[in-house]
Formats: structure tokens, C-alpha cells, sequence
């Protein structure tokens, strides 16, 4: 791409060769007809695919191209010799309403779903030259249309099918305009969009072409009267002269076909275009639009353009010279982006963009006449007419090289809208970004430069040299935002760059806000501010958008090399270094700050890093934080606690190290000995003679135990400390009494040695006592020989000790009349105890006699066995080998049955002991083991009837009929 001294675009001579494609865009293909037809054609026409044929012998043919086989035979209610032959036929857009004209003035009307022509009795011998059909086609009737005759009258006229014999298709007719000069070769009629009050009109003759527009009569009901009169009554037309050759000269007006929304923000390409035929050529324009309808006019004519017949080649003879006369065009029709022109047997394609020709095929031999060239408004599809032959004129990517036009004239969005692929969007960026650099629009051409593929180098050395470094910053975002992801090198050396340009950027700003300020008091730097904030929002969003291709290192190193600490803060939290953050909050001692970040962290590694000098300086607010994440190891957090503790020397309840351990042991219930123990030496190290807070928590430990803390450490502590009553609390749960007894009597603590001695209670009486008798000693030896009745009143509390255990603790001089009655009252005491003791043995000798009785009449009980009595398990007669009765009901079983049952029933040992007895007694032998073995046999087998213990009950489960018993006994 290259620019021209005068600031135009000039393509480059590669330009033509992109996005060419090797199709044509216009090919004459000749339409085979699957009938015959026996005479020539006379008139055509084609809309919304119907094709509509009329032939010399008055027949007219509706072909609906999407079902060609479907033809409609139509002929005219009277012959051709009655009524003449068909000039020509006119058909609206949607192929809903045909009008046929003859050469002797009959004109007919055919619906498009009757196949009978209905004659216009109104307009009987109007010669019709062109209709201008009502825009809000289709309808059952044509509504409210403008028919053009050849003696320049312009009618008005509304037509709707009638079955009714004596009613006439047309409600009315009316002249409404007159053309002076001629037939009227064209007409057209639009609604305004919005505007259904206003109508505009073309009407075109042969040497004029004349635009109405304004507000049409409205009667009360539809067709009842002209809505064109007052139109053409109150409104004077805007003119467009045509130079007249002669009345020979072929006339027409084309309209193009609707064309889909493009979108594009060129009104140009979306509004319709016409074309007016004359004898020099082809004059043509878009149909401005306008919300005044009386500029319409001078709009559309002002902005037409001429084609000029001699740009189109003349055609050679048969001996391939150029003809020196040329024939005028003889018909035209309207593509979207160009125009078909019929000439000299040629078909031609003029693009109407830049004029030109793209197309120019030679269709007909010199002795063929043509009807017409017909543009099927609704399908897009273009037709020439012989009268033997149909021609199809095929339109291939009609748009592809708009987009070049449009490059060269400089309509860079417009060509931006047409191109395709990547390569022609390219040419249009690189070509749009040369135009802009040339006037000076760095920053918009640096946007149009970093989507295109103009050389990296090439672009930001032109931005350097020029000194746009908003300009370069803007193309190297464009750029970064193009590259992929697999381009790293790429993406990090500009991501970088870019941080560079930021950085340079906003100390510039700075700069110039300081200047300003210093030079002149009262000058306005809001102007700059806002520029500075808008550019810092800028970085931000793009260390967010861009993190991932910053290299850490070296971007934290550009944004410190300048200075810039918020976009260093700013960069740490797009990509969230936080320990970068809090340490730059740390090191100067901007502990809000640095807490407001450590709020929103879920990291732990960050809470054990920084707690130690935050628990120094803001012991409270860290704690309020640390309390709020459960997911915290308090081990790691012990040495910032301890270090906190070390310097602190509030009270005891203010101390956050303890509370926060309180709060990890009593509410995140926490077992971690490390933890107990170091809350232990806050409590037992502050320099507080309390120990309410420490014998809480060892009272709380204790209701649970085993205590989490270490027992031998806690001691140690306390013992240091001189935490007495913890360490008599931590003796007694060690189980340690005597020590705690021992420890609180040597500190004078007589209370508590006395709850400790009453601990062992029931479970060790002797220890109860002998803890108790140390209490004794040591309360009579501070009571002295003046209060022995107090030392022995305190020391009722224990109900072990007895006077004698006291007396020898007592001083070898005290009167015994002081103790009196604590003696006599012991003596009562072993008096009632020695009864007690008399009783019992009392009772004792009886028992013993009585047991003695029972023996004897145990040795003289017998049982008494009929001769008849059988064994209960085999029924054979108990006499008749060594047997058991038991006495107590009088069962009796021979021993081997007895024995066999036994084993069967009994478990695995018995039956066990039994085996290896018997096998013992059936090796013989002699001697005192054998009868041993005899005895411990026999108390095994007979150790209790099988019939009345255990051994019945689990017989419950056996089946009453079992597998060797005859099954047939028990059949019914």
C-alpha cells in the first residue's frame, strides 16, 4: 500500500489479484424449455419466479419456475384477428397480477390464480407503455396504479377480480398527468418508510424523467376515487433532462432489486437505485432518502450519474473489424451493483460503482430479434428474451470486488463491510491506516494497524519518529489482543514494551501536574488529573487483561526503576502477589494497610509470615483476624506469640496471645499440646500474682481428661514461677497427693492441703489418712497449747482420724482435761464397735453348726430303683451295667449313654477332656491316677441331668423326626 502526495489511496498492482475468483459474475446461459412450442414469442415477463410467455397465436403460458412442469395454458377471450396480437404483457413484482395490451388498444387483466383474462373495458383503446405498481403488493387487488400511455397520459386506476358478469374489473380510471413530449416509458411508485401519507413517483419519457413527491387524497373507503391527483395537482416535479437523439431511440426506467439488509452504515448501499434509458446512454443514482419529502428530488437527480453509450465497445463486423456506426442501448436492467445493458446483440455488465465494464458477451447472430431484458425484482434473477429463445443471465458473487472500489475511493468502512477473508481485510486495514497516518490520525490508525498485518517494525518506528507514544501504546494493545497464545515470545516482549510505555506515560503526567502547579499558583490542573486517573485505569485493566504475558521479575523491576508504587501495588494484585503487597505495606509501617490486605487472604503461609511483626504493632486487629480462619495452624503462629508476649506487660486479660489461644482451645477445640503448653507459660510467666486465669483452665482440662498439656512441663513452669496452688493442683492430677499435700502445708496453705488430702476418698482410705494425719501435724503445730480445742475441731472434717492417731502430735505437757471429752467419746465409740464385733461372732458359730447338720444328712441320702426301671436315653434296665440317678428328679441314665450325650451336647472343651479321659481309663492301669481320672470322669458325666439343664433347652432346635428314624412311623 502507498499513499499519494495529495493524501489519496493508491492501491498496490497486487491489490487486483486478491480475492479474485475464478467464476465470472455474469454468464449468459441459453434456458432449454422441456416442451415444444410451435410459433414464435411476442412478449415476456418474470417476477417472483413465474415466467410469463406470450406467442403469436394469442396463447399465453404461466410457468411457476420452481415446479416448471406446472404450465398454465391461457388464451385471450377473442382471437388475435379480433383483438390483435400481444404487444406487451406487465407484471407486478410478486406475480400476482398480469396485464396483457394488444396492438389494437384491448387490454386484459389476469389474477394469478384465475386462467381466464378479463378484458378492461376503461381502458380500451389505451396503448400501455409501463405501469407503476402500488408498493404494498401483494393484495387481491392491485390497489391504487399509475399506468403510462403512448400519448404521454398518466392514469390512475384500481383493479380487482370480479366473477360478477356486468361489474368491471377496474373500479375507476383517471388521467391524473400529462407528459408533453411522448409515451410514458417508465413509471415507479414508493412509500416513505414511517410515512404511509406520502407517495413518491417517477415518471420517465424519452427525454425527460420527472420525480414527484408529497401527500396523496384519502377518500373514505378503498378505491373509491384517485389518491394521486392532489399528488400530482399540488406537487411541481423535480427534472431530469435527458438529451434527445431521436423518437427512435429506446426508453426505459429500471428499478434495482431489493436488496437484503447489509448492515453497514453506508445509507448508499441500502437504499434502491435507479437507471433511465436514453439515447446517449444510461443516466442513473441511488433513491436518497429524506425525512422532507420536497428535497427527495433534488437529492436523488444531484447525486445521479451518466454512462455514456460510446464507453461501451463497438462491436466488430464479420471480418472482425469495429463497426463505424453504433446502435443505441436497446434495454436495460438493474443488478445490485451493476448495470445490464443490451446492445447490438451483446450483453452487457457496467458496474456502477466506478463505471466499469465487467462483463460483455455477444448472445444474438445478426438476424435475431430480442423482446426485452427483465430483472426478476423479488428473486435476483435476469432474463433476455428472443422470439425463439429464452436467455438466462446468471449473476456468481455479484459483491466480490466492492470492496476494491470502495478502497479506492476511500469508503474504507463500506470496503471493510464487502471484504472477505482475512487477506482483503488485511488490504483494507493496512490501506486504512496508511490514509490515517497521512492526516495526522495517529491514534486511530494505530487501532486500524494492530488488526492488520503491516509489519510490527514498520508501524512503531513510524509512531516513535513522529512522537505518538499514545499512539504506539494504543498499537501495541491492539497488537498484544491479536496475538495467540502459542506466540509467548510475542505476547511477553510486547506486554512488556507496553508496561515501559505505561510507566514513561504517567511520569510524564506527573511531571507536567507539578510544573503547572509550581509555575503558576492559580493554574488548573484537573484537566491532567483527569488524564492521569484515566491512564492508571488503563494500566490496571491491562496488567489484569495481559498478567499471564507480564514475566514478573522484570516487570516488577520496569515499574520500580520508574518509581511508581501504585501501579507496582496494582500489578502485585492483578496477579496476586500478596506477599509482595503486605511486605511493601510492612516495611513501611502501614499497618492498615497491610491488615486490609491480609483480610482478604486464604493462604495460611501468609498469616505465619507476617504475624510476628503484626502481632507486635496490632496485636488486636490480627487476632480479629486470625479468629476468623479456622483453616490456621496455631503451632506455626506460636513464635509471634510467644515474641508478643515477651514485651507485653498488660494485664492479664488483655493479653492477645492468651486469647487467642483460649479461642483455639475452647472454641476450635484443639488438642495440640504445644498449644496448652504454651498458654500454660503465658499464664505462669506474667508477672500477675493471680492465678485465677491458670487454675481456670487447669479446672477445665481437668473436667476432661487426659489434659492435652504436658503435666511435667506445667510443673516445672509453675514451680519456676512459684504458681503454688497450680502446682498443687497439677500434683493431684498427676495423682501425686502427698507431694500436693506436702508442698501446700510447707506454703502454709492448710485449706488447700485439705481438699487435696480428702481426694482419694473411698478409693485408698489408708493414703485418705495418712494425708490427713500430715494436715494434723502440721495444724497442731501452729495451734500451740492455747488453741487445742480449735486444732481438734478442724480436724472433725476428717472422719478416718481418731484421738489416739492425734495424741502423739500433741506437746508432751498439755492438760488433758482439754481433750476430755474427745477421749471419752472414743472409748464410747471402740465400746459400741467391740459389741458389734461380739454379735457378729455370735452369728458366725451358728451358721457353722448349721452346716455341719446338713453334711450329715447329706451322707445318709438315698434313691430307691424299682427292678423294672429302664435307662432314659437307651430304655434298657438301669440294673443291667453301672448307672446315674440324681437324686433331685430321679432320672436315671446307664454311664455310657450318659457319657455319649454329654459329649454330643457338651462344648468343644468338655467334650474334649471327656474323650481323652475315657481313652485314658481304656488303656488300663492301676494306681491312685487311674481312680483320679475315674472321679474327674464321673464328675464330668454326671455333673448334672441332661434332662433338666441346659442341654434340654438347646434340644428345642433338633427336628423331632431326624435322618436315621423310620419317616413311615410318622405318616398319618
Amino acid at each position: 500500500m502507498a499513499l499519494s502526495p495529495s493524501g489519496g489511496y493508491v492501491a498496490s498492482s497486487s491489490l487486483q489479484d486478491v480475492g479474485d475468483s475464478t467464476l465470472p459474475i455474469f454468464n449468459v446461459e441459453r434456458v432449454q424449455l422441456q416442451f415444444s412450442i410451435s410459433s414464435d414469442f411476442v412478449a415476456a415477463q418474470v417476477a417472483n419466479n413465474v415466467l410469463v410467455l406470450a406467442l403469436s397465436t394469442g396463447r399465453i403460458l404461466r410457468i411457476d419456475l420452481d415446479s416448471p412442469a406446472d404450465i398454465d395454458d391461457i388464451d385471450l377471450p377473442k382471437k388475435s384477428s379480433e383483438v390483435g396480437l400481444i404487444r406487451r404483457m406487465f407484471l407486478d413484482p410478486s406475480a400476482s397480477h398480469l396485464i396483457i395490451t394488444t396492438t389494437l388498444g384491448e387490454n386484459y387483466y389476469l389474477h394469478t390464480q384465475s386462467k381466464q383474462p378479463k378484458a378492461l373495458s376503461r381502458l380500451k383503446g389505451v396503448t400501455i407503455e409501463s405501469i407503476g405498481w402500488n408498493p404494498s403488493l401483494p393484495t387481491a387487488s392491485t390497489r391504487e396504479i399509475l399506468i403510462g400511455a403512448s400519448d404521454g397520459n398518466v392514469y390512475e386506476t384500481y383493479i380487482e377480480q370480479s366473477n360478477e358478469f356486468y361489474r368491471r374489473e377496474e373500479k375507476y380510471l383517471k388521467a391524473v398527468y400529462k407528459v408533453p413530449d411522448g409515451p410514458v416509458t417508465g413509471l415507479w411508485v414508493d412509500v416513505p418508510e414511517g410515512r404511509p401519507d406520502i407517495r413518491r413517483v417517477l415518471v420517465a419519457s424519452s427525454s425527460r424523467l420527472l420525480h414527484f413527491a408529497g401527500r396523496i387524497g384519502r377518500h373514505g373507503q378503498e378505491g373509491s376515487g384517485s389518491i394521486f391527483t392532489k399528488l400530482f395537482e399540488t406537487e411541481a416535479p423535480t427534472v431530469q433532462e435527458g438529451t434527445e437523439i431521436g423518437s427512435t431511440s429506446p426508453s426505459a426506467l429500471a428499478i434495482s432489486p431489493e436488496s437484503p439488509s447489509s448492515g453497514s452504515r453506508d445509507e448508499a448501499m441500502t437504499e434502491g437505485t435507479f437507471a433511465w434509458l436514453t439515447g446517449p446512454g444510461v443516466i442513473y443514482g441511488n433513491l436518497q432518502s429524506s425525512s422532507d419529502p420536497s428535497s427527495l428530488g433534488v437529492k436523488t437527480f444531484n447525486n445521479a450519474k451518466a454512462f455514456d453509450r460510446l464507453k461501451i465497445p463497438a462491436s466488430e463486423n464479420a471480418s472482425g473489424r469495429k463497426r463505424p456506426t453504433r446502435d443505441p442501448i436497446q434495454g436495460i436492467a438493474l443488478t445490485q451493483w451493476h448495470i445490464l445493458a443490451f446492445v447490438e446483440g451483446r450483453v452487457v455488465a457496467i458496474n456502477r460503482l466506478d463505471e466499469r465494464i465487467v462483463y460483455d458477451q455477444l448472445v444474438l447472430d445478426p438476424n435475431q430479434t430480442a423482446i426485452g431484458l427483465f430483472a426478476d425484482l423479488k428473486k435476483h434473477t435476469f432474463w433476455l428474451f428472443t422470439m425463439q429463445e429464452i436467455f438466462e443471465i446468471v449473476v456468481n458473487d455479484e459483491d466480490r470486488d466492492v470492496w476494491k472500489i470502495m478502497l479506492r475511493d476511500q469508503k474504507f468502512d463500506a470496503a471493510l463491510h464487502f471484504a472477505r477473508g482475512a487477506t482483503q481485510k488485511d488490504a483494507v486495514a493496512i490501506a486504512s491506516g496508511d490514509f490515517l497516518i497521512n492526516k495526522g490520525q495517529f491514534i486511530e490508525a494505530a487501532a486500524i494497524y494492530g488488526k492488520s498485518s503491516k509489519p510490527f517494525e514498520q508501524v512503531a518506528l513510524a509512531m516513535i519518529d513522529h512522537g505518538e507514544q499514545d499512539a504506539l501504546r494504543k498499537y501495541l494493545v491492539t497488537k498484544l489482543s491479536t496475538y495467540r497464545k502459542s506466540f509467548i515470545m510475542q505476547r511477553v516482549m510486547i506486554a512488556s514494551w507496553l508496561t515501559e510505555v505505561f510507566m514513561t506515560k504517567l511520569n510524564n503526567l506527573d511531571d507536567t501536574i507539578t510544573t503547572k502547579a509550581e509555575l503558576v499558583a492559580q493554574t488548573n490542573t484537573a484537566e491532567t488529573k483527569d488524564e492521569l486517573a484515566s491512564i492508571r485505569g488503563e494500566f490496571e485493566e491491562f496488567v489484569t487483561k495481559y498478567k499471564g504475558d507480564l514475566d514478573k521479575t522484570t516487570t516488577y523491576e520496569i515499574i520500580s526503576s520508574h518509581g511508581r508504587e501504585q501501579e507496582l501495588l496494582a500489578y502485585a494484585t492483578a496477579i496476586n502477589d500478596y506477599n509482595f503487597i503486605l511486605s511493601y505495606w510492612v516495611q513501611r509501617e502501614r499497618w492498615s494497610e497491610a491488615l486490609d490486605v491480609l483480610k482478604k487472604q486464604t493462604d495460611p503461609s501468609i498469616f505465619y509470615k507476617y504475624s510476628s511483626v503484626l502481632m507486635v504493632h496490632v496485636p488486636n486487629e490480627l487476632v480479629d483476624i486470625l479468629m476468623r480462619h479456622p483453616d490456621l495452624n496455631p503451632r506455626n503462629l506460636i513464635p509471634a506469640l510467644l515474641n508478643y508476649t515477651k514485651d507485653n506487660a498488660g494485664p492479664l486479660n488483655q493479653n492477645q496471645a492468651a486469647r487467642y489461644l483460649s479461642f483455639c482451645i475452647n472454641q476450635l477445640s484443639s488438642t495440640d499440646a504445644a498449644v496448652h503448653n504454651t498458654l500454660i507459660s503465658i499464664y505462669a510467666s506474667h508477672p500477675a500474682s493471680s492465678e485465677t486465669a491458670l487454675l481456670n483452665y487447669l479446672s477445665a482440662q481437668s473436667s476432661h481428661p487426659p489434659p492435652s498439656y504436658d503435666a511435667d512441663f506445667a510443673l516445672r513452669l509453675c514451680i519456676q514461677h512459684s504458681r503454688i496452688q497450680s502446682c498443687v493442683h497439677i500434683y493431684s492430677l498427676m495423682g501425686q497427693y502427698a507431694s500436693a499435700v506436702s508442698l501446700a502445708l510447707k506454703h502454709n496453705e492448710i485449706d488447700l492441703a485439705s481438699m487435696v488430702a480428702d481426694r482419694p476418698a473411698d478409693s485408698n482410705p489408708a493414703l485418705r489418712k495418712k494425708l490427713w494425719l500430715a494436715v494434723a501435724k502440721k495444724v497442731i503445730s501452729q495451734q500451740g497449747t492455747g488453741s487445742i480445742k480449735t486444732a481438734i475441731d478442724f480436724l472433725k472434717r476428717c472422719d478416718l482420724l481418731r484421738i489416739e492417731d492425734l495424741i502423739p502430735f500433741f506437746p508432751d505437757f498439755v492438760v488433758i482435761d482439754d481433750f476430755k471429752d474427745e477421749i471419752c467419746a472414743a472409748l464410747e465409740s471402740y465400746s459400741r464397735h467391740i459389741d458389734l464385733l461380739k454379735t457378729e461372732m455370735d452369728e458366725s458359730a451358728a451358721t457353722a453348726e448349721s452346716i455341719k447338720d446338713d453334711i450329715k444328712r447329706l451322707d445318709q441320702r438315698y434313691v430307691i430303683v424299682e427292678p423294672g426301671e429302664g435307662c432314659r436315653v437307651c430304655g434298657l434296665p438301669l440294673l443291667s451295667r453301672q448307672f446315674f440317678v440324681f437324686p433331685s428328679c430321679q432320672h436315671g441314665f446307664h454311664s455310657d449313654c450318659l457319657g455319649k450325650k454329654v459329649v454330643e451336647g457338651g462344648g468343644l472343651t468338655t467334650r474334649g477332656r471327656i474323650r481323652e479321659l475315657q481313652a485314658s481309663i481304656g488303656r488300663g492301669g492301676s494306681g491312685a491316677r487311674r481312680e483320679r481320672e475315674v472321679r474327674e470322669l464321673d464328675a464330668l458325666v454326671g455333673k448334672e441331668c441332661i434332662l433338666c439343664n441346659d442341654f434340654a433347652i438347646r434340644l428345642i432346635e433338633e427336628p423331632f423326626v431326624s435322618e436315621s428314624d423310620n419317616k413311615e412311623e410318622w405318616a398319618i
